[in-house]
């Protein structure tokens, strides 16, 4: 499904759509909104077109990103601004954006409709408020806590809600399932924010340390200037970004060894409660297939 947007548009178009949609990513979005329906009879289809509009958000968002952040690979491969420019990335990333609202229109419900839509507003303001605070030091816990659920857990929320209404759930389930959603994508961003200091960077598919080296404060260069109450390497990075030696001491900072398992710890706690949140539920496929979800983000290299 989501290759038929691409049928029979102009050949450049085809060509750009096809190098997107390449790489296949984990999927973990619709597959969270396909596993949310399993708590109530259901056809499938308005499920289905909801998955795959939930991915096609996801995508265009990704195709942004890149743009903003000037990436020249994902993954190990080159990124749709490098090969087209950052122009044509644009707009292939709006073509994306408005093929997932018609798909998001065709399940004919207006609560999902309303709610995909105020999920965009929420990513990106997320990323708005990201790019007004690069470089600076004076933000807490709780700023990046906000930003990570509009960023990154705004559009899980969805997937898991979308998902339980679609299908016709009762409401004490489909908030059940977007607390689920909720939490397994705050784990997943904080999981995010380690592996780009820790991570292998050809599984990673970027160099380490990309989020301090464009100013961007995560959950570890955040406890490690909580703990560094004075001058610290972030500082003075963040003070001259052109300061190389300095980066690589505040990536040094960020990744030692307490500061990660802190990191972790943080991001499992969401994990425990997208777990408990699901305990009302009973046993069943849907849940157990849920709970993998969980552990896959938590355990997950890339």
């Amino acid at each position: 499904m989501l290759r038929v947007l691409a049928v029979a548009e102009e050949p450049l178009l085809v060509e750009q759509l096809d190098h997107v949609f390449q790489s296949t990513g984990k999927r973990l979005r619709p597959a969270i909104a396909l596993l949310s329906a399993g708590f109530h009879p259901n056809d499938g289809r308005a499920v289905e077109i909801m998955a795959a509009a939930v991915e096609l958000l996801h995508v265009a968002t990704l195709v942004h990103d890149d743009t903003v952040d000037k990436a020249d690979t994902r993954r190990g491969r080159p990124t749709v601004s490098s090969l087209w420019g950052p122009n044509a990335a644009v707009l292939i990333g709006d073509y994306i954006f408005a093929t997932s609202a018609t798909f998001v229109c065709d399940t004919g419900n207006l609560r999902v409709i309303k709610r995909f839509a105020e999920t965009i507003m929420e990513l990106s303001r997320g990323e708005l408020e990201e790019s007004a605070k690069v470089y600076s030091p004076a933000q807490e816990m709780d700023s990046y806590l906000d930003r990570i659920y509009k960023k990154t857990a705004s559009l899980f929320a969805t997937a898991s809600e979308a998902g339980a209404i679609l299908s016709g759930a009762p409401e004490d389930v489909v908030v059940v399932l977007r607390d689920y959603g909720y939490n397994v994508g705050m784990a997943h961003q904080i999981v995010d924010d380690i592996l780009d200091l820790e991570g292998d960077p050809e599984e990673f598919g970027k160099p380490v340390g990309q989020d301090l080296a464009h100013g961007i404060l995560t959950m570890p260069s955040l406890i490690a200037l909580e703990r560094n109450d004075g001058e610290s390497p972030v500082l003075k990075y963040f003070r001259n970004p052109e300061d190389q030696r300095a980066l690589g001491e505040a990536v040094a900072l960020a990744r030692d060894p307490s500061i990660i398992e802190e990191s972790y710890s943080r991001a499992r706690d969401f994990g425990r409660k997208a777990v408990d949140s699901l305990a009302g539920l009973g046993r069943s496929a849907s849940v157990e297939s849920l709970e993998e979800v969980v552990h896959y983000v938590l355990d997950r290299r890339s």
